[in-house]
């Protein structure tokens, strides 16, 4: 009897020591992003680059849709739109439902920047990851995509 709690204890401090590290290792990916942000061309920061992406996977939108998606505020929002849209990744046309809103849409330019930043990411992550075996890519793929899920 006098063994159970020290199991549970043990236990618990074996769970809670393996997601404290989990949240280390995660806090650690975001050194691992500022890293891949480096490949980007001097006149396309991250958040330009996000709301390229964005755009690309959900379709074209308004600009409060796109900070949702984004999960940043509207003001940071707008100013990478204005970013990419000076430099014709993007078009902003009149929202046809109401006047007052911009529909914002990705323009040829920003698909082809896209397929660019594409490119540069996965080199950099073929690089970074050399030594790494395919098994092991492929395991780090599928974790990564049950943890998004699992949020």
């Amino acid at each position: 009897m006098g063994g159970c709690p020290v199991t549970v204890q043990t236990t618990e401090t074996t769970r809670t020591t393996r997601y404290e590290e989990l949240a280390r290792q995660l806090t650690g990916i975001g050194a691992v992003k500022r890293d891949l942000a480096r490949v980007l061309p001097p006149d396309c920061p991250p958040g330009a680059a996000a709301v390229l992406t964005v755009l690309h996977r959900h379709g074209e939108m308004r600009l409060s849709r796109l900070a949702e998606h984004m999960a940043v505020d509207i003001s940071v929002t707008s100013r990478h739109v204005t970013h990419v849209a000076e430099h014709g990744w993007i078009e902003r046309e009149a929202d046809p439902g109401d006047g007052r809103c911009r529909i914002l849409r990705l323009t040829p330019a920003g698909r082809t920047l896209l397929t660019e930043l594409g490119s540069r990411y996965t080199a950099a992550l073929e690089r970074a990851l050399a030594a790494w075996s395919p098994q092991d890519v492929d395991a780090l793929n599928t974790l990564l995509a049950r943890l998004r899920s699992s949020f």
